[in-house]
């Protein structure tokens, strides 16, 4: 059975849960918890198998591992059945890659550098080295993203076309996020809160 070492709450393993709950495989894995704010993910012995040194990353039953979360849903889309969610044509594949890095570069990192960087954190333990402009240039990009994302969804109901993909995955974990770091999306984005509505009544977002 994969193992999936993780943190509930956070946004990349929520990433992964979701891509899972799609595939209705959540009860086909096995989540071994990651203590986070006692530092576990920087301990040499964690590093040894994800040189990262975050979560989430899996295990997969020969051993070996595989972080990073594009990386991660690729191979949850490749091994369980279900819905489709990286693309089936050259086209599909290459345009929710796309998708899915704007959304990933300008939300969830940008977010986290923000959030990181210009606030508390995760604690003076956890939080060693802070810049301060710079969380507040990424929380630029967060709403440069925001609304871009908006304009995209004028025209799509979903971010890389006609059908879900994991940009809408990445996205929406962003955006939750951002709520988190008090990031507020601006009220004029009608397509984006609608969009974030539809995404949040799907099963696999309530899991």
């Amino acid at each position: 059975m994969i193992k999936v070492f993780d943190i509930e709450g956070f946004p990349n393993p929520a990433r992964v849960r979701i891509a899972l709950a799609e595939k209705g495989a959540l009860d086909q894995v096995e989540f071994v918890p990651v203590d986070v704010m006692a530092g576990e993910h920087r301990t040499d012995a964690f590093k040894a198998r994800n040189p990262d040194a975050t979560v989430p990353y899996i295990e997969l039953e020969d051993g070996s591992c595989i972080s990073q979360c594009t990386a991660i849903t690729e191979y949850i889309d490749g091994t369980f059945e279900g819905p489709n969610l990286i693309g089936k044509t050259p086209r599909e594949r290459a345009r929710i890659h796309m998708m899915n890095l704007r959304a990933e570069a300008g939300l969830v990192d940008a977010v986290g550098a923000y959030f990181h960087h210009a606030t508390p954190g995760l604690g003076p333990d956890l939080e060693t080295y802070q810049n301060a402009e710079w969380g507040e240039k990424e929380k630029e990009v967060a709403l440069k993203t925001m609304r871009y994302l908006d304009s995209v969804l004028a025209t799509d109901p979903y971010l890389a076309g006609d059908e879900f993909s994991m940009a809408d995955i990445t996205a929406f974990a962003g955006l939750a996020f951002a709520d988190f770091a008090n990031i507020e999306t601006p009220a004029n984005l009608t397509n984006l809160k609608a969009w974030r509505k539809k995404m949040a009544a799907r099963p696999s977002f309530t899991n």
